[in-house]
């Protein structure tokens, strides 16, 4: 019984490994583990170049820290004996993650996104006279062509009988002497 039990735990582990190993070599986890990498490491450019190019840009209006800009909402925004009086906005700070944000949507945008897209338009258009297949017929169109092929048959059944017993003859007109539908002659008395 304990053997049995011991079996049934070791093939559980295995069964848990083996889940364990399909799921983190499915592609997405390792797309989503190479994005945040590469996430992290994107933010320290983006950064720099917020701090290096856009606050020094923002500096020759006023302060050159975007976080320095801010408003005092309710009384006298000063610092006494450690303790903040009165209600600070720091809008600064938000404008700069705002900036941030921006500076690195457009980026990722036009070095990732946008040359990734065309090189994807590409290859499909290279692709797309080799994957040309005549379109699948429908039910639709099977079913019109059988209509047709009936209606063909029907039209087609009674000349071919009066042609074959009778022999050639010239086909009748309408009553009236126009054009109409064409009609098999009368029989001759035998």
């Amino acid at each position: 019984m304990r053997d049995q039990r011991k079996g049934s735990r070791v093939s559980e582990k295995q069964n848990v490994l083996h889940g364990f190993r399909d799921f983190i070599m499915r592609g997405n986890v390792v797309d989503l583990a190479v994005a945040v990498v590469i996430g992290a490491a994107f933010t320290k450019v983006v950064n720099a170049v917020v701090e290096g190019t856009i606050n020094p840009l923002v500096g020759a209006f006023g302060t050159q820290d975007l976080e320095m800009y801010s408003s005092c909402l309710k009384g006298p925004c000063e610092t006494v004996n450690g303790e903040a009086v009165g209600i600070l906005i720091r809008w600064g700070s938000v404008i700069s993650a705002g900036l941030t944000f921006l500076l690195t949507a457009a980026v990722v945008y036009f070095i990732m996104i946008l040359p990734m897209a065309r090189l994807k338009a590409r290859l499909d258009a290279r692709k797309a006279p080799q994957d040309e297949a005549p379109a699948a017929k429908t039910e639709l169109d099977i079913l019109t062509e059988i209509r047709d092929e009936l209606i063909a048959q029907r039209t087609a059944a009674p000349l071919a009988t009066v042609a074959a017993t009778d022999g050639p003859q010239a086909p009748a007109t309408a009553p009236d002497g126009g054009p109409g539908r064409t009609v098999a002659p009368p029989r001759s008395g035998s």
